[in-house]
């Protein structure tokens, strides 16, 4: 399925060290002539890390996407309503996002976008980003997993020996992973060697 012209939310959650790869594929939607929305979790906005400063990523968005972040609770809620996106994707998503969105917990702007674009049962896609993914965050996983129209970016640990428990998406498969939600399927296998 091709991705010219369609609706993509692209949610950025915490875990800096991932965002160089998101930027990426961004990139790479945008080359497929995909219309891509970003939206900003309050720690993704307003936290500068070692990785580079809130505020240029949030430029950089703009300057790729021509889009404004949505940045606020408030302003995530419109999107199921307006049935703004054809699919949504969560990248990187964070171990602690990954947990509150198992247990219906909307206190963020991604979070709220989350629940209201799959009230209208379009696709969610989440790549995963997580130190604990093979301990506390194993159970929200599973309970993802078996959640209809939540759909996987293939992950692996990456780390083995160093961390045991960290797990982080291929992000150089969301594009395949978008194409096989928009129909219905997750891309398998869903759990790919380490890194």
């Amino acid at each position: 399925m091709s991705l010219h012209n369609k609706n993509i939310g692209i949610a950025l959650t915490g875990s800096f060290c991932t965002f160089d790869k998101t930027f990426e594929e961004i990139e790479k939607l945008l080359r497929e002539d995909a219309n891509v929305y970003p939206i900003l979790s309050f720690n993704a906005q307003k936290i500068d890390s070692r990785f580079g400063k809130a505020e240029d990523f949030r430029r950089r968005l703009v300057e790729l996407t021509g889009h404004e972040p949505i940045t606020t609770i408030e302003d995530a809620e419109p999107i199921g309503p307006k049935e703004m996106f054809d699919i949504l994707a969560v990248i990187p998503c964070t171990g602690n996002t990954l947990a509150k969105m198992a247990t219906g917990i909307t206190d963020t702007p991604v979070l709220m976008a989350a629940k209201a674009h799959i009230r209208n049962n379009k696709p969610l896609v989440l790549s995963i980003a997580t130190n604990d993914a093979l301990g506390n965050n194993l159970k929200n996983i599973g309970t993802l997993l078996n959640q209809k129209n939540i759909y996987f970016v293939p992950f692996g640990q990456d780390s083995p020996t160093g961390k045991p428990k960290s797990m982080i998406a291929h992000t150089h498969l969301l594009t395949l992973t978008l194409e096989s939600a928009l129909e219905g399927k997750q891309l398998q296998p869903v759990v790919i060697s380490p890194f």
